[in-house]
């Protein structure tokens, strides 16, 4: 069994970005192994989720504790998505390495992602201009069992055939089924779903045997310590910056899986930061707003004290 220290690394940055918005684990970390590092689709599918299998419980257990996981949606989501699990690594299974498939799978899923992401944008924008603000508490939402169970069991029969969705396109149909929740506690719910989800769609992966065990310990390796501060960070951090993390690590997620490749993605994600740098600036324009603590002027009187006018006028 070897470990590579470069999947190590990759690991890392993947498994920072799972902690801090829910999304980007398997959706980067598949492709990271087929395209940087030559692993085979089956194999890059099943290892990435045997190790997610260790890598999101301490995600999802960071989030327990801060109290912003709802357990009752989670039990909906599980009723729907595990056994769907199964069914998915079972076809894939029956698909083998057959990469004309598996491609077709991923750019559905690519375009999928792609309207998910800009319908998040849409709805941020909206918010914003509206001033609406997502402040529901996790453990008071009204939870929509047959809807969500269907959630589950989209996410759970994706999962299973590519690794994909239990964060990056599960996250974007709760965020529509339940919009008044907070970013911090849709990832908390969603993490916490991913567990038994992932075990269930690795149990798959393992009994159909297409598990490179030398990878699987370099994921796990990399992604556990950074999972553990991304979830840190997400869990308190406030909504306004993670909800535009989650966007935009889900518009690269899409990004990649349409099939654009490594060096066109750089260039377009620095692009796309870039721009939305310039759009708040724009915006905002912070080179206008005064400070809050003015520096006295030389030049300017200063202001007497009301005590020592009074003091010199009697």
């Amino acid at each position: 069994m070897h470990v590579d220290p470069y999947i190590v690394l990759g690991a890392a940055i993947i498994g920072f970005l799972v902690g801090l918005t829910g999304a980007g684990g398997g959706a980067l970390m598949t492709p990271m192994l087929i395209l940087l590092f030559g692993v085979t689709p089956s194999k890059a599918i099943s290892s990435d989720l045997v190790a997610a299998v260790v890598m999101r419980p301490f995600g999802a257990a960071v989030h327990l504790r801060k109290g912003t996981v709802n357990k009752r949606l989670v039990g909906f989501m599980v009723v729907g998505s595990v056994p769907m699990a199964f069914l998915g690594a079972y076809l894939l299974h029956l698909m083998g390495n057959s990469k004309s498939a598996q491609e077709n799978i991923e750019m559905v899923l690519g375009a999928a992602l792609l309207v998910g992401a800009s319908a998040m944008l849409l709805r941020y924008v909206l918010d914003r201009r509206d001033g609406h603000t997502r402040v529901g508490v996790v453990h008071d939402v009204d939870v929509k069992p047959v809807r969500t169970v269907a959630i589950g069991m989209i996410g759970g029969l994706i999962v299973g055939m590519t690794s994909v969705g239990s964060g990056s396109l599960m996250i974007i149909l709760l965020l529509f089924l339940y919009p008044m929740l907070g970013a911090n506690q849709l990832v908390g719910t969603d993490l916490s779903q991913a567990v038994p989800l992932t075990l269930a769609a690795a149990l798959g992966a393992l009994a159909f045997g297409h598990v490179d065990f030398g990878v699987t310990a370099s994921l796990i390796i990399g992604s556990v310590p950074a999972v553990l501060v991304g979830s840190l960070l997400s869990s308190s951090a406030p909504d306004r910056y993670i909800r535009p993390a989650i966007t935009f690590v889900i518009f690269a997620s899409g990004l990649k899986y349409v099939g654009v490749g490594t060096t066109a993605l750089g260039w377009i994600l620095c692009a796309t930061l870039l721009t939305v740098a310039l759009s708040w600036a724009a915006v905002s324009r912070p080179w206008e707003r005064s400070p809050t603590l003015a520096e006295p002027n030389e030049n300017q009187p200063v202001a007497e004290e009301p005590e020592l006018v009074e003091a010199v006028v009697e």
